[in-house]
């Protein structure tokens, strides 16, 4: 028996630590780098862990491997995904931590035994990724940590209350990279709606050019042709553009 297996508190030491790490990333690094290390941690706590991957699940519902401590692994996780069942589906939809021996749910679970059985693997232990929710108060899975061992039996309830808090770290990161990207979005937003102001501003000066009209009077010619054509005002000028350096 390790002394990380024998001692509780020395492994709940290396817990710390590494969260403590984690979380400091979570909130610089790329949500990709931090799921990585992520997944490196859980598997250096545990004793039996051998490998382990992050699932994300995206915005239109389909499920991908966003982090993986060994790319060998990830063909197990790509053939739950494929399928809709396995641990590391019934997870995320059941919103609890599946522990599985493999071969046990072989009916259940057909595809994902052949996959883990070729891989050499006997144990697997899926913890969901939850994020608190901000409309309704349920909460939303957002992803899983997927852990893998050639060890017989080799996960526990004490692992199992590990990995919740290993979550607690990937959900800071998909919260920051949320943030991140709907800043992102923003920005976009802003720039379009800034380069769309500025053509409209050329086109009215162009009309104004041309026809000898006041600057309301060239805004409402690109009003009329947007209604009359059903095009969006910015389009309008940046077609009037375009057609006068041609």
């Amino acid at each position: 028996m390790t002394e990380s297996r024998a001692d509780p508190l020395v492994r709940l030491d290396h817990v710390a630590a590494a969260l403590e790490d984690l979380r400091g990333q979570a909130a610089t690094q790329p949500l990709e780098e931090v799921a990585r290390g992520i997944a490196e941690s859980a598997v250096a706590t545990l004793p039996d862990a051998d490998s382990a991957t992050i699932t994300a699940i995206a915005e239109d519902g389909h499920l991908y491997t966003l982090a993986a401590t060994d790319e060998g692994i990830v063909g197990i996780d790509e053939c739950q995904y494929k399928t809709r069942r396995g641990p590391c589906v019934e997870a995320a939809t059941q919103r609890r931590p599946v522990r599985a021996i493999v071969g046990e749910h072989e009916e259940e679970w057909p595809e994902f035994t052949a996959s883990a059985k070729a891989a050499g693997i006997s144990t697997y232990l899926s913890v969901p990724v939850l994020l608190p929710g901000e409309v309704d108060g349920e909460d939303e899975v957002v992803g899983g940590l997927d852990l893998y061992s050639f060890t017989a039996q080799a996960f526990d309830d004490y692992d199992e209350q590990v990995m919740r808090l290993f979550t607690s770290a990937a959900c800071e990161a998909f919260t920051n990279a949320r943030r991140w990207a709907a800043t992102q979005r923003k920005i976009a937003q802003l720039e379009t709606a800034l380069t769309s102001r500025a053509e409209i501003d050329q086109a009215k000066g162009v009309l104004m050019a041309i026809h000898g009209c006041s600057a309301d009077e060239a805004f409402g010619r690109l009003v009329e042709e947007s209604q009359r054509t059903n095009t969006k005002l910015a389009l309008v000028a940046r077609n009037l553009l375009e057609s006068l350096r041609r």
